[in-house]
């Protein structure tokens, strides 16, 4: 495998630069203006003379959010590709250094070719074992170059994920909160009650917020209620979790909210004011978590 690697860098390495990708638009204002108020760059200099920030040059020729499949003759992609048929898919930038020739003036039109420098591994790191890929860029006005870029990546094998479902915290349990726990051991959705007024609250704590009476008991809820609000967990990574997870804040049936995994659902379906009934998830013989699933 090593040696289809690096045969295949030789031969990338060897065709050069790639073809030319042109910048979107031409140099401008706007863009130089929104740049400079980003970085908090007060010098008047960029638009009396107007020219831009040479650390804008890689600006004009990045291909935003939604890119056309333009980059087939891309060094980078085509190492990266390779590399992920080798099964070193993950990847983290190291480090970047860039030179600038000249300011790119207002009205100017950029084009960037690239090359691959080096290619080297594999070695073994913090996150695995990987390979470093270094590529050159150069950006272009007509045939003047204006600026170079040696950007560097490691492409390294993803570690596998751990067997054990474990979450990522686990929660603090408390005189407060013992008696919820409890109940979700139980397979009881329990909301704490002021004996003195009868206030129903999640999250407990030992005090009435009504009231400010210290006597407190519970209810057990029905376990259903509406999603009132929710999130999208895409990162960081949970241990023993596959991504995105959906989070849900419930309006329970008794007037209070909770929060907890919304499960079965997936991101895109989710809707506000969907009826979820609870469901409690074992995780180990100390620990049962309330979650939530969409009913008909």
């Amino acid at each position: 495998m090593d040696d289809a690697i690096e045969l295949a860098a030789r031969r990338i390495a060897a065709a050069g630069e790639g073809p030319a990708r042109l910048a979107r638009d031409p140099v401008n204002l706007p863009a130089i203006r929104g740049w400079l108020e980003a970085l908090g760059d007060t010098n008047p200099c960029y638009e009396s003379r107007g020219v831009a920030p040479p650390a804008m040059a890689q600006v004009w020729t990045m291909r935003g959010l939604r890119p056309a499949d333009d980059d087939q003759g891309d060094p980078l992609r085509a190492m990266s590709t390779v590399l992920d048929e080798a099964g070193f898919t993950s990847v983290v930038a190291t480090d970047c250094e860039q030179t600038y020739h000249r300011y790119l003036r207002a009205g100017e039109r950029v084009a960037v070719r690239s090359r691959l420098v080096e290619v080297s591994g594999p070695k073994r790191t913090a996150l695995g074992e990987g390979w470093f890929v270094t590529t050159e860029s150069t950006w272009y006005v007509g045939d003047d170059p204006v600026a170079t870029m040696r950007f560097r990546v490691l492409k390294f094998r993803p570690a596998a994920p751990p067997a054990a479902a474990e979450p990522a915290m686990r929660p603090a349990v408390g005189p407060d909160t013992a008696f919820f726990w409890a109940g979700t051991a139980a397979g009881e959705l329990r909301i704490q009650r002021c004996e003195g007024c009868g206030a129903l609250r999640h999250p407990p704590g030992p005090g009435c917020p009504r009231c400010g009476a210290t006597k407190p008991g519970y209810v057990v809820a029905a376990g259903t209620g509406r999603v009132y609000s929710y999130v999208v967990h895409r990162h960081p990574p949970l241990p023993g979790r596959r991504l995105p997870v959906v989070i849900a804040l419930v309006e329970l049936s008794e007037g209070v909210r909770m929060v907890g995994e919304l499960r079965g659902t997936a991101p895109g379906e989710v809707c506000i004011g969907a009826p979820v009934r609870v469901e409690f998830v074992r995780v180990d013989d100390e620990l049962t978590l309330p979650a939530w699933r969409v009913t008909p």
